[in-house]
């Protein structure tokens, strides 16, 4: 896979905070249910999302998580970034920078795909996103619905 698991987990979170009604917060126990993501781990995410103020959090009753702003506004770069992936171009032979003048092997297929997951993430927003499960489907043996 493209992302690590804390990506993919915070992507989740997010997919699912996108679709409540406007005002409505989800606690934790209900969020790592929804999104099939252990309640320890999915806690380090939305830590993640709150600093990054993607996500607002309101402790006590009738608290949860919720948006910090509208689905469209939140860019799934956003998202990757707050979760610690490096958008930033590299080598995929560990070379100090990219260089097209004296390219490594894989350059013209890794700058192809580097291009298209920038774009992918720049371009795409949490208002495309559909629905997310109400309960995530796991493929057996993977851990990923």
């Amino acid at each position: 896979m493209l992302l690590n698991h804390t990506a993919i987990y915070g992507l989740r979170a997010m997919a699912t905070l996108a679709v409540l009604a406007p005002g409505e917060t989800i606690n934790g126990i209900d969020l790592a249910e929804r999104t099939g993501v252990p309640r320890q781990y999915l806690a380090k995410v939305m830590r993640k999302l709150v600093l990054a103020k993607l996500v607002r959090s309101q402790r006590g009753r009738g608290g949860g998580f919720c948006l910090a702003r509208a689905p469209r506004s939140i860019r799934l770069a956003d998202v990757l970034t707050a979760t610690d992936v490096d958008l930033d171009r590299g080598c995929a032979f560990g070379f100090s920078a990219c260089d097209p003048q004296n390219p490594c092997p894989l350059h013209p297929l890794w700058t192809r795909l580097q291009d298209s997951l920038l774009a992918w993430t720049g371009d795409s927003t949490l208002g495309d996103l559909g629905p997310p499960p109400t309960s995530p489907r796991r493929r057996p043996g993977t851990g990923f619905g």
